[in-house]
């Protein structure tokens, strides 16, 4: 499969109440339809997640300026991610933050964005927080 951006929308419990993706490695271009379910599941969406699937491991300046949009829109803010080949981290309480055990439904978005298996072997406990 050919490496492309995948966004998730997910609930409680980690569930995934929506998905769609780009035919880019690199970019995720708005969607209106994204917006719409954004807005439609506002009441149970807790996170919005995204892949990188040829890195970085972080957020993208567009990145910042469409979290910065949505948190206004929203009225709250909601836990941001982002899935790359050599991790995930999460923004919380506008802290970057190294995932050391990614929920059940990272694995699914490595696989949708063309990604391979993580390796969580060589992970130092260093590398937990930046």
């Amino acid at each position: 499969m050919k490496p492309r951006e995948v966004c998730l929308l997910i609930g409680r419990n980690g569930t995934v109440l929506w998905s769609d993706a780009s035919d880019s490695p690199v970019w995720l271009p708005d969607s209106r339809a994204r917006w719409e379910a954004i807005w439609r599941l506002r009441g149970e969406l807790e996170e919005i997640a995204h892949s990188h699937p040829v890195g970085p491991l972080g957020f993208s300046a567009e990145d910042e300026t469409t979290m910065a949009a949505l948190t206004e829109a929203l009225g709250r803010p909601v836990r941001f991610s982002v899935v790359a080949p050599n991790g995930m981290v999460v923004r919380e309480d506008g802290r970057d933050v190294r995932v050391t055990q990614e929920p059940s439904w990272a694995g699914g978005l490595r696989v949708d964005s063309g990604m391979p298996a993580r390796d969580t072997t060589s992970r130092s406990p260093r590398e937990r927080e930046y």
